[in-house]
């Protein structure tokens, strides 16, 4: 995964070390970057920031959830928890700084597809 090391913006003055939107990335190039993510039961992704709008598609799943971080932007800063419908497609707007958690009891499998020309 890809890192990005920023200021934090809560009450402390120390750093934080952003990782990758996903577990992986399948594709790059000019227009897209398309990533996976998997976690089993009880994992957590890297904290993250998203910097570009995109769309999520459910492969696998039970239950996944997003707690943001403080200076999560826009509609993203509330914890979130939700169903997995395998093969929905949910388009997502650029903001969210994030840890997604798995909740469920089965492992958690998406694609990410960021789009670049937006």
């Amino acid at each position: 995964m890809s890192e990005e090391t920023v200021p934090d913006t809560g009450e402390s003055s120390a750093e934080r070390t952003l990782g990758g939107i996903g577990t992986r990335v399948l594709f790059e190039d000019d227009r897209v970057r398309i990533w996976e993510l998997e976690l089993a039961p009880g994992a957590r992704s890297d904290v993250h920031r998203h910097e570009l709008d995109y769309y999520l598609v459910q492969i696998a799943g039970d239950r996944i959830a997003v707690e943001p971080e403080p200076d999560s932007a826009g509609e993203y800063r509330e914890y979130f928890a939700a169903d997995v419908v395998p093969g929905a497609v949910v388009p997502m707007r650029r903001g969210g700084v994030e840890t997604a958690v798995n909740v469920g009891e089965r492992r958690y499998h998406e694609i990410i597809v960021e789009l670049k020309d937006r």
